[in-house]
């Protein structure tokens, strides 16, 4: 599959963000949190007046912990890869299919953080960000995420993927997709949105060895009669449904993912 993933891909008409822009980010959310540390650390200093020195200390370190990798790891969360640094710099954490981030891409990113940001005040992830093609730190690569810019220019109209015929959709809805790698989804979405530019025998045989390893994944076989790119744009709409079930709270109970 590594050779379907280009270097002149770009996942959902976004770019990677570099050095500069992550650093600034980070910058503000490591001021922000240390004033959150500060204040509670006041707070608590107080309250805690009549408690040890060996009690107090260990409050304090607690809360080192959860405001420092607790706090970022819940951000994250809630916001779907945004944080106070990464909206004034306009950007987000996004999976390396260009879908969103759940609570264990953001507990991954956040534990490996404390080490490469803080640990190493910003050098590790310094050298790891400008040796990486895609601007990633270490606990990027550990989790699987992109850190990407949203507000950018880009010229003429984004290319998006195309829908799959209405008579499919909803087709695979008990579809199993839990073992489908994020290398393979974006292999599918670049493959459907420049699959017009493609030579037809060659746009051909790349859906017939894409939707065959959607079919290893999944354990269900394309339908008898389906065209390969119809069963593949069919598949990933069903994956962006149930991705946007999970942001919004849509109804979705019980749909296997």
């Amino acid at each position: 599959m590594s050779e379907l993933v280009t270097g002149d891909a770009v996942v959902l008409g976004v770019r990677p963000a570099r050095l500069p822009s992550r650093a600034l980010a980070s910058a503000i959310d490591l001021a922000a949190v240390f004033t959150v540390f500060i204040l509670i650390s006041v707070v608590l200093g107080i309250a805690s007046a009549a408690l040890d020195e060996a009690a107090l200390a260990a409050i304090m370190v607690a809360s080192f912990l959860l405001v420092l990798v607790g706090g970022p790891v819940a951000v994250e969360t809630l916001s779907h890869g945004r944080s106070l640094g990464k909206l004034v710099c306009g950007l987000r954490v996004v999976r390396d299919d260009g879908g969103p981030i759940r609570f264990r891409h953001a507990l991954v990113r956040g534990g490996m953080g404390l080490v490469e940001i803080l640990m190493t005040f910003g050098v590790l992830a310094s050298i790891a960000s400008l040796v990486s093609a895609r601007g990633r730190r270490v606990g990027d690569l550990f989790a699987g995420t992109l850190v990407i810019r949203e507000r950018v220019a880009v010229p003429g109209r984004s290319v998006a993927v195309p829908p799959p015929p209405p008579w499919l959709v909803g087709r695979f809805a008990q579809l199993d997709l839990s073992a489908v790698p994020d290398e393979l989804w974006l292999a599918v979405r670049q493959y459907l949105t420049r699959m017009q530019q493609l030579d037809p025998g060659v746009g051909r045989s790349i859906a017939d060895r894409l939707a065959a390893d959607l079919v290893e994944r999944t354990g269900t076989a394309v339908p008898q009669g389906v065209p390969a790119a119809a069963f593949l744009a069919a598949v990933l709409h069903e994956r962006q449904a149930r991705d946007a079930r999970r942001v919004f709270g849509a109804a979705g109970a019980g749909v296997p993912v």
